[in-house]
């Protein structure tokens, strides 16, 4: 166990993950807050996800709790946040790690649907206003915290859906608002935007379609990371989320910090 974030207290929005044979980006920053001291609030709209989230982060000598919460209501929300207090009396980190894509519907414009839009901004952007609404409050009352909001390289490059791309551009821009007009409070906030990672909700709802196989995906994505050729894993977006929620980092905010390979450099 490390010490990077020791004596925090963690609330890991999508602490949860798809099945798939890999690591999720937030079960892997939920194990790896608490393996440097941090105790994990670990909340996922499957309870039973975020269940196996903690049981990994028990194993390894750390303490967390699951809950179930849902970004797209507000009632479960306040109740993960009173939940987080009631247990230890205080939120430091609030690290927001939910998004949707393809699994939600999402499409180039000329073919997206109203419905469909509505479900992925709700999810991915909506959803981060909500918890940090109820977070930040007390984040001022304590004196500040941090918070890491997951966006993505998609903000900033060709990604052919409409919907997704929109709401993790937006992510970038809530992300600088709470960093500026929460400052004088003590609290930091900056965004992670992940590129081609091996998860299971990049890989898992791309294997099928169309005949595609498991082994294709990965080619196909890996060939377009510069950096070796390779895509990341969610252990890299850990490692940055880890990083921004310790002191070492305790003069960043309102950063929005790609983790991606050079995939953006490679544009065009």
């Amino acid at each position: 166990m490390g010490q990077r974030v020791a004596g925090k207290v963690a609330i890991v929005v999508g602490a949860g993950q798809t099945p798939g044979l890999t690591a999720g980006n937030g079960r892997a920053t939920a194990v790896l807050l608490a393996r440097e001291g941090a105790r994990v609030l670990a909340a996922d709209r499957d309870l039973a996800a975020a269940e196996e989230t903690v049981t990994e982060i028990a194993a390894e000598g750390g303490e967390a709790v699951a809950v179930r919460a849902d970004v797209t209501d507000e009632d479960a929300i306040a109740a993960m946040t009173a939940a987080c207090l009631e247990r230890w009396g205080r939120i430091d980190i609030l690290h927001n790690n939910v998004g949707v894509s393809i699994a939600g519907g999402d499409a180039p414009i000329t073919e997206i649907e109203a419905d469909a839009f509505a479900r992925i901004t709700a999810i991915n952007l909506q959803g981060m206003v909500l918890t940090c609404k109820h977070a930040i409050p007390v984040m001022r009352e304590q004196g500040g915290g941090v918070i890491t909001n997951i966006s993505s390289i998609a903000a900033d490059i060709n990604y052919p859906y409409v919907a997704y791309r929109t709401s993790k551009a937006g992510v970038v821009t809530l992300t600088e608002h709470i960093a500026i007009t929460n400052a004088a409070h003590g609290i930091r906030a900056n965004a992670i935007l992940p590129g081609l990672m091996d998860t299971p909700m990049a890989i898992e709802n791309r294997v099928g379609r169309g005949g595609v196989t498991r082994e294709q995906v990965i080619a196909e994505r890996n060939a377009h990371v510069p950096l070796r050729n390779t895509m990341g894993t969610a252990w890299d977006v850990a490692r940055a989320a880890l990083f921004l929620a310790s002191d070492e980092a305790s003069f960043i905010t309102g950063v929005a910090l790609a983790v991606d390979g050079g995939q953006r450099l490679a544009v065009g």
